[in-house]
């Protein structure tokens, strides 16, 4: 037994002043109970206990003793209590890791805190994959395929990307026929912070057709940074359907060489394994699932 069963031993005995009895009630047999008492009072350096054949009694030791470990147990029980009583209320910090697609999450995330008000959100809007175990998150944002056994996935919608412009950048530039004909024209390109390399336009090609020539004309680490720059008419850009919806609606953006785009993703939300989710990650999981992606909720 380590220490802390030794204390709860040492408090069943008090209780009762029977070795018996106290083995009773923890489902050991009086030796055992013997036993850690003797080990107990070892490590202390202190006998807890006047033993006779008749009786089991305090010593002064033994007294002082039991007051600390009464105060030590209520302060264990209040803890335990607090913690049971935020895991079922959403109330706390929340560390999220997020990607920066501003215009998509804050909505939903404003909802979430005039719903919650003690809830505290931390968030970090980056497209690095972060470590979230190790790093500490309590949940990110991500797409692509979740891989790591250590957490939990749960999709919140899917998007496609789109190529797009606007209809005076096409009257001016003329419109892209197939993927070659985009070597005339000025490309706006995302490219990932980490790794300083240029996203990847998903066009579908012949098995033998070399890659698309793709003149770049501005490069930018934020995706939101190439939308300015194709709502202003400076080229083509390849952005997320949830990005550019509103603008194809309007007619402001004008989408191009749709048949020849291949990616469709998914957005996964992802969390620490454990038997145990707190209230307030509970509330946020199923939150983000109804709110994302509402016309698209589980696919």
């Amino acid at each position: 037994m380590d220490w802390l069963s030794n204390i709860s031993v040492f408090l069943h005995v008090a209780k009762t002043r029977s070795f018996t009895e106290a083995g009773r009630l923890l489902g050991v047999s009086s030796s055992a109970v013997g036993k850690s008492i003797a080990r107990l009072e070892e490590r202390l350096e202190t006998q807890l206990f006047h033993r006779s054949t008749r009786s089991i009694t305090l010593t002064a030791e033994g007294a002082s003793f039991l007051e600390r470990c009464r105060r030590i147990v209520a302060e264990v029980e209040a803890a335990e209590f607090d913690l049971c009583k935020s895991s079922n209320v959403p109330r706390g910090k929340l560390r999220v890791s997020l990607p920066q697609v501003h215009a998509l999450v804050m909505p939903v995330l404003v909802e979430f805190m005039q719903r919650y008000p003690e809830i505290e959100l931390d968030i970090e809007l980056t497209d690095r994959i972060v470590d979230v175990v190790e790093e500490g998150f309590d949940a990110v944002i991500r797409t692509g395929s979740p891989g790591d056994s250590r957490l939990v996935a749960r999709s919140l919608g899917q998007f496609r990307l789109v190529l797009v412009a606007t209809p005076e950048y096409f009257r001016e530039h003329g419109v892209p026929q197939t993927p070659a004909d985009l070597a005339n024209h000025g490309c706006l390109r995302h490219t990932f912070h980490n790794t300083g390399k240029l996203e990847h336009w998903p066009l579908r090609r012949a098995v033998d057709a070399p890659e698309p020539l793709l003149p770049t004309r501005f490069v930018s680490t934020s995706i939101e940074a190439v939308d300015h720059a194709v709502r202003r008419g400076l080229g083509i850009a390849c952005l997320p359907d949830f990005m550019v919806h509103e603008a194809l609606v309007r007619g402001e953006l004008q989408p191009v060489l749709d048949e020849h785009l291949e990616y469709n993703g998914t957005f996964w939300l992802l969390w620490p394994a454990s038997r145990h989710t707190a209230a307030k990650l509970r509330v946020f999981i199923d939150h983000l699932c109804a709110r994302l992606f509402p016309a698209n909720r589980g696919q």
